[in-house]
């Protein structure tokens, strides 16, 4: 079993620059849509991240053999492949509708779908904070579109599209993080990855639109070049601080990701107003944003809490 090392300053670290990074994507993704489509954009940021990864996995004599795999573990693999590569279309087709925090809030839903579909395919046990922190983060989805949910489960718009397209965006990558679990007895995360990374490009470059690329202002090359490292780089830094921290705490960390990209939505409509328009945000709508976030942190930390509430019975007994 997988020690951490204890550098838990380190394990903070990395994994608040996960949730700044992530945090930071769809406002970035939500700029560059205006330009380019959700298929030139996943095709492009698949390509690189394929070319980084390979010739890094290739120069460690890492490159993953499929000749390992059996017929079941090929099938789980064609899953997680097809898991993730429609959770990146879809969610960033969902953001052509949504505001980048609407977006970010909604994809919370990843994690607690996932959740479930390890309860109902491995039999794995509910704890009961789990299921306070999945009631929390339901409650705070309702009060965060407390003035839009009448109209949107009652007629049909086009912030009703955006939200089917990120709710079904959190239901593959699920399907992609179910069966990854699996893949891991095979390979490690970072060959499953290249794997995912290279059928992404093959299928998406096909479908991309390079013309835009051409006009691109500066700074949308930038950006181009941050979602492109974005992945890579959040991934790399994900499984790093996973060596230096349980893993519940750095989940718990990455809970804030959705108040990073409200904050950086902001900011970055007050200094470019044409670039972004933030999401409206009432006072109950706020509340519902930091209840997804503490509902979050309670599933993450509910680990910490049961050892706590085991460890009390036993002193009281």
């Amino acid at each position: 079993m997988h020690q951490v090392s204890g550098r838990a300053l380190l394990g903070f670290s990395l994994a608040l620059t996960t949730a700044v990074l992530w945090g930071v994507l769809p406002i970035v993704l939500k700029v560059l849509l205006d330009f380019l489509t959700a298929s030139t954009l996943t095709g492009v940021r698949f390509l690189v991240a394929a070319l980084l990864v390979g010739l890094w996995l290739q120069a460690q004599g890492q490159w993953p053999r499929l000749s390992l795999l059996s017929r079941q573990g090929i099938l789980l693999l064609l899953i997680a492949i097809a898991g993730l590569l429609a959770n990146y279309l879809m969610y960033m087709s969902g953001l052509n509708y949504l505001t980048a925090e609407t977006g970010q809030l909604l994809i919370q839903l990843a994690p607690f779908l996932m959740m479930l579909g390890g309860v109902w395919l491995f039999k794995e046990r509910l704890q009961l904070w789990q299921k306070v922190g999945a009631l929390v983060l339901l409650i705070g989805l309702l009060l965060f579109f407390n003035e839009r949910l009448v109209p949107l489960l009652t007629s049909v718009s086009e912030e009703s599209w955006g939200l089917l397209l990120i709710i079904g965006a959190a239901v593959t990558w699920a399907a992609y993080a179910l069966a990854q679990k699996q893949l891991l007895v095979h390979y490690s995360s970072q060959q499953i990855m290249v794997l995912i990374y290279c059928a992404g490009a093959l299928v998406f470059m096909p479908l991309s639109d390079l013309q835009p690329l051409w006009h691109l202002s500066l700074w949308h090359w930038l950006f181009l070049l941050f979602c492109c490292l974005n992945t890579v780089v959040a991934y790399g830094a994900f499984a790093e601080a996973l060596h230096h921290w349980e893993a519940y705490k750095v989940s718990a960390v990455l809970a804030i990701t959705p108040l990073v990209t409200i904050l950086v939505a902001k900011g970055l409509h007050a200094l470019q107003p044409d670039w972004l328009r933030p999401e409206p945000l009432n006072g109950w709508a706020i509340l519902g944003a930091c209840l997804v976030v503490t509902g979050s942190m309670i599933t993450a930390l509910s680990p910490l809490w049961r050892q706590y509430f085991h460890r009390s019975i036993k002193k009281a007994t």
